[in-house]
């Protein structure tokens, strides 16, 4: 029996359109999906970069114009990885039209328009949402969500949460992520939002109230580039002769906070953490055990068992590689036979075929509702950091 088909359109083409285009081509020949994948178009601005797009990674047709393709019947979930401010107007177009949504991270620029996608979803429910926090289909993070939901960290006592990035230094041009009409935010948007995620998923509690907030921006002005970033973060971009562009969110921020189960929170976000690249992580620290994830060591999830007898008593390093214990990784290599960045789009990739073809995904996808829960977050650091006060989440709606 020929399985339904799942229409994908695909909405950019740069770093988060590769990515995704990667996902898609490669889940159904690692995992068993319940319906047939279809790489149906892209959608971008530039014809002729996209004819080469198309042709390298599959996909059947192309489209200059997202508005009309969201028309074509024949579509059935719209991926969306169009810069930030962009979502919106995108998500609620799909959702009237009655398409699934995968959008990028964050939900959205600022708290307003993520309200609206909320509230959009919330109006259109035959139509299934989900965000890419691709950092929870790492094994190792499904890992400590599964030890989290198997009572094998207890009560929660303090979460630490970090994004630690080093490539915004001062010869870097004013790229789209360093402009808050089209990004929102700086480090605390593109990576804080990460480890919030991961944070929220992780412990199965809310973050109530913002006890303290800071932001920075350590460089104020940019050159304006004769060339933007051709993919990847900023590779590619130039700058330009001698104009300069003011630079209008963070470099880099920091708060502390409280959860819902009374543990207490600390978290930092930065790219001028120089000497790391890309260090994002969490820990979670309980009566019963801790977990602690580094994504530079993505392979591996560090877990203390409080209820160990004292003499062997310490953190154990596991190799989340063995299946079929440690999360997807039936679909992959045999033991010890490790895998990379790219697999966690992959593994949501197969995810999102399982929830739209009616089964369990391995863990639960992060829809509209709960990523609006994220920006609350995040909106309310802000307002911390400006009025230099806390801020219960309470306030923010």
């Amino acid at each position: 029996m020929a399985k339904r088909k799942v229409n994908v359109c695909l909405i950019g083409q740069k770093f988060m359109g590769r990515a995704h285009s990667n996902a898609f081509l490669k889940a159904p020949k690692f995992f068993k999906l319940p319906v047939e994948l279809v790489m149906h178009t892209v959608a971008a601005q530039d014809r002729t970069a996209l004819e080469e797009f198309a042709a390298k990674w599959g996909w059947k047709n192309i489209s200059t114009n997202w508005r009309e393709t969201l028309q074509n019947p024949e579509i059935d979930l719209v991926d969306i990885t169009a810069q930030n401010h962009m979502h919106r107007e995108m998500a609620i177009a799909a959702l009237e039209a009655g398409k699934h949504i995968a959008c990028e991270k964050p939900l959205a620029g600022n708290l307003d328009d993520a309200r609206l996608m909320r509230d959009a979803a919330r109006k259109y429910k035959k139509s299934k949402t989900s965000v890419w926090w691709s950092y929870r289909r790492t094994p190792a993070v499904a890992l400590a969500y599964q030890l989290a939901r198997a009572g094998k960290i207890g009560r929660i006592y303090h979460v630490r949460g970090y994004y630690l990035q080093d490539w915004a230094g001062p010869d870097v041009p004013l790229i789209w992520r360093f402009d808050k009409k089209v990004a929102g935010s700086g480090s605390h948007g593109d990576l804080g939002a990460h480890v919030i995620d991961m944070a929220r998923f992780i412990a199965g509690e809310e973050i109530t109230e913002i006890n303290g907030a800071i932001t920075e921006t350590f460089v104020k002005e940019r050159l304006i580039p004769s060339v933007g970033s051709a993919g990847g973060i900023a590779g590619g971009a130039k700058s330009g002769k001698g104009k300069k562009g003011k630079v209008e969110v963070d470099d880099a921020t920091l708060f502390l906070c409280r959860f819902s189960g009374g543990a207490v929170g600390s978290f930092e976000a930065t790219r001028f953490s120089t000497g790391y690249q890309n260090k994002n992580g969490v820990e979670i620290h309980g009566e019963k055990g801790a977990v602690s994830f580094n994504f530079e060591d993505m392979n591996h999830l560090s877990y203390f068992d409080n209820t160990a007898d004292a003499k062997v008593k310490g953190w154990t390093k596991i190799m989340v590689t063995h299946a079929p214990d440690h999360p997807y990784a039936h679909a992959w290599w045999p033991d010890a036979h490790i895998i990379g960045y790219e697999h966690t789009f992959i593994n949501q990739a197969a995810d999102l075929m399982m929830m739209l073809g009616g089964e369990k995904p391995t863990i639960p996808l992060g829809d509209f509702e709960d990523a609006y829960q994220t920006q609350r977050v995040l909106e309310a650091v802000v307002v911390s950091a400006k009025e230099r006060r806390p801020v219960k989440l309470s306030e923010i709606q």
